[in-house]
C-alpha cells in the first residue's frame, strides 16, 4: 500500500538511509536527494505529496529550495533542523515551510508529523480540485492542472518555457519577479549580464495573450524591478 510519495532532501547519507528505510517500511514511496540542487531537479521531475528538507544542504540550501518549491506548489514542506538553528527555523516558516523537526528526533514522531500534514493536505486538495481553472477579465482562462491556456475560449499554444513563466507569474499574482529570479527559477542557472532570454519569452507570451497594448491586462512590467501578473478574476 502506497501512502504517498515523499521527497527527502538530506546530505547525511546515514540519516537519509535510516529515514528512507523507515518510511518505506511504513508504506511511503521515498525519493532521496543528497543536495539542494538535486532536490530541486527531483521535485521538477516527480509528483510528491510532501517534501522533507534539511536546512543545511550543499549547492542549494534548504531555505532556498523551500522557497522555490513554494512558488509552484502548496504541498507540505517540513524542515529538518539542528537545535541551534532557531532563527533559521523562523525564516523557513516565513518562506512557506509548514513545520520543522529538530535533530535528533524519533522516527515515530517524524511519521506522525508526516501523516498529520498529509491528512490536511489531502483535505485541502479535495476542496481545491474544483478551482484549478481560473478565468480572468479580458478573456483569459488558465487550466493549471492540464496546463492549457485560453483566450476567448480559443486554445493558446505555448512552448514549455512560456507556460512555466506564465505559471510562475499567474500562480503568484501581483508578486514582482526580477528577470534574474525568473531565469534562475525556470532555467535553473544564474542569469549572466546581457541575457535577454526572459525578455524574449515575456514578449512572446504577451503577443500570444493579446496583451500588447500600452495598458497591460495580464503581465505588467514593473520598471526597474521586473514583471508581475495582474490578471483580475471577475467578481
Amino acid at each position: 500500500m502506497n501512502k504517498g510519495s515523499i521527497l527527502l532532501v538530506e546530505d547525511d547519507k546515514e540519516i537519509a538511509r535510516i529515514i528512507c528505510d523507515y518510511l518505506r517500511h511504513e508504506g511511503y514511496h521515498v525519493t532521496w536527494s543528497s543536495t539542494g540542487k538535486e532536490g530541486w531537479e527531483d521535485y521538477k521531475q516527480g509528483i510528491y505529496q510532501l517534501a522533507l528538507v534539511d536546512i543545511m544542504l550543499p549547492e542549494l540550501d534548504g531555505l532556498s529550495l523551500c522557497k522555490k518549491i513554494r512558488l509552484e506548489s502548496d504541498l507540505p514542506l517540513l524542515l529538518i533542523s539542528a537545535k541551534h538553528e532557531d532563527e533559521t527555523k523562523v525564516i523557513g516558516l516565513e518562506l512557506g515551510a509548514d513545520d520543522y523537526i529538530t535533530k535528533p528526533f524519533s522516527l515515530e514522531e517524524l511519521a506522525a508529523r508526516i501523516a498529520s500534514h498529509l491528512r490536511r493536505y489531502r483535505r485541502y486538495m479535495g476542496k481545491e480540485e474544483q478551482t484549478t481553472v481560473k478565468t480572468y477579465t479580458d478573456g483569459l482562462k488558465i487550466d493549471f492542472s492540464k496546463k492549457v491556456t485560453y483566450i476567448k475560449d480559443q486554445v493558446v499554444h505555448l512552448t514549455n518555457k512560456e507556460w512555466e513563466v506564465l505559471f510562475l507569474l499567474a500562480n503568484n499574482p501581483f508578486e514582482t519577479f526580477s528577470k534574474a529570479s525568473i531565469y534562475e527559477h525556470i532555467w535553473q542557472q544564474e542569469e549572466v549580464e546581457g541575457n535577454n532570454t526572459v525578455t524574449v519569452h515575456i514578449k512572446s507570451l504577451r503577443m500570444k495573450l493579446n496583451d500588447v497594448s500600452r495598458e497591460a491586462s495580464f503581465i505588467q512590467t514593473v520598471w526597474g524591478e521586473g514583471y508581475r501578473f495582474i490578471g483580475e478574476e471577475p467578481l
